[in-house]
């Protein structure tokens, strides 16, 4: 299966128009599937609907904003939407890495940056009406901070134009550069996170190579150590293969690092491109997994099929807050 290049124009601060060479979803690899394509039930999600998730759509298509919800084909953007929850991707829709699990575009933005989004996201945040924001980014590998004083100026703008709004800050690893982690929460987030996504040993076959799992490890731990009042949060997708003791691994390895919060969810397929499911994990067990994490001492554990690093980010952090 050859590569699925399209042409996306950018416009620079000058107005100059630049063309950019993206491969769609990021990867272009047929592969087979190994288990039955006929998804559980458990796995299904509520379809979008209602009149505040139609309101937000529109909006953040008239806002011309980008979201992870939208981007990377989020199951749940209907429900976490109608609760007033959303995930914002500042910093473009074009990632720099080519992770074996992620839908978002893979390219070289060549150092573009649009110097009024987080004016525009703040503006966006306020009119919304929503009351928990998670912020998240594409990596951006060709910015010399990885795009960490953008991260930052988002955040700042958007805490003075909806001062009540809560901020989840849900960054890159900016390539283990742990002054650009400095510069993202000294604009005081809520919520530090970044997503390890794997176990250790599938780290290599999941994740572009220039991720890392102690990598991950050592940009939360630091966020813990600078700001041990920022509560941390980091993610895991089960079903690519892991072994129990692996997911208990990852999970002691988070909480060495300081991580308060820990969600854990199935992996789907995006598209036929990318990494195959190689077990659907039954409730059950996403109920055992989160015991495992209460014992570890973890402040919150978010654990389901259907659960995002994302999912319902209000209410695991008030429920963390409460612990």
């Amino acid at each position: 299966m050859k590569p699925k290049f399209e042409t996306l124009e950018l416009l620079s601060p000058t107005g100059e128009v630049i063309p950019l060479k993206v491969v769609k979803h990021g990867l272009a690899q047929a592969r087979p599937e190994p288990v039955d394509r006929h998804k559980p039930a458990w796995l299904r999600a509520t379809l979008p609907t209602g009149p505040k998730y139609q309101a937000l759509k529109a909006m953040v298509r008239d806002l011309k904003l980008h979201t992870v919800c939208q981007e990377a084909l989020c199951p749940n953007v209907g429900e976490c939407w109608t609760h007033g929850t959303l995930t914002v991707m500042i910093l473009g829709s074009v990632c720099t890495r080519a992770c074996k699990f992620c839908a978002v575009d893979t390219g070289n933005p060549r150092g573009w940056v649009d110097p009024e989004e987080p004016e525009r996201v703040a503006e966006a945040i306020a009119r919304m009406g929503v009351r928990y924001v998670v912020l998240t980014s594409v990596d951006r590998d060709d910015l010399p901070d990885g795009g960490a004083s953008h991260f930052a100026a988002t955040i700042r703008a958007i805490k003075e134009r909806a001062p009540g709004v809560l901020v989840e800050a849900l960054t890159p690893d900016f390539q283990g550069d742990l002054k650009a982690v400095e510069t993202v929460l000294a604009a005081n987030p809520e919520v530090y996170a970044q997503n390890l996504e794997t176990v250790r040993r599938l780290t290599p076959r999941v994740r572009d190579p220039r991720a890392g799992y102690e990598q991950t490890l050592k940009v939360l731990a630091h966020a813990k150590r600078v700001r041990p009042e920022i509560l941390t949060k980091s993610s895991l997708m089960l079903g690519l293969g892991e072994e129990e003791e692996e997911i208990r691994e990852a999970m002691a390895d988070l909480r060495a690092a300081g991580v308060d919060i820990l969600t854990l969810g199935q992996y789907l397929r995006p598209t036929p491109a990318h990494l195959p499911v190689a077990r659907y994990v039954p409730p059950e067990d996403f109920q055992k997994y989160a015991a495992w994490g209460y014992e570890m001492g973890f402040k919150e554990v978010f654990a389901g099929p259907l659960v995002r690093s994302s999912y319902r980010a209000d209410r695991v952090f008030l429920e963390a807050l409460g612990r």
